[in-house]
């Protein structure tokens, strides 16, 4: 059994800086990939960053620049720097872990960016 606890929402004025963690627990196969999704009110569920196992990065267009994730693969830990957020960025974050072709879900947690 496999969980995900994630952790570092909350409510943050434009132009601030929030940073989320994810902690994965349970039988995790070293070679995986987490990764942040994101769903805004109304809107579909949208990859925001990944990170492979060996390193590799990938990011949304839409916050290159600004998100930045990292790991610790002996915590089996992902995070999620955000920074110069906007309102746009307002939605509840997802982490997720990829292990073959299983899909694991945490339950989100909620960031607001407003004034």
């Amino acid at each position: 059994q496999v969980q995900l606890v994630e952790s570092g929402g909350g409510l943050v004025q434009p132009g601030g800086s929030l940073r989320l963690s994810c902690a994965a627990s349970g039988s995790i196969f070293s070679i995986n990939t987490m990764a942040w999704y994101r769903q805004a009110p109304g809107q579909q569920r949208e990859v925001v960053a990944t990170a492979t196992s060996g390193g590799r990065t990938r990011y949304a267009d839409s916050v290159k620049g600004r998100f930045t994730i990292s790991r610790d693969n002996a915590k089996n830990t992902v995070y999620l720097q955000m920074n110069s957020l906007n309102p746009e960025d307002t939605a509840v974050y997802y982490c997720n872990l990829r292990i073959v072709n299983m899909d694991y879900w945490g339950k989100g947690t909620l960031v607001t960016v407003s004034s």
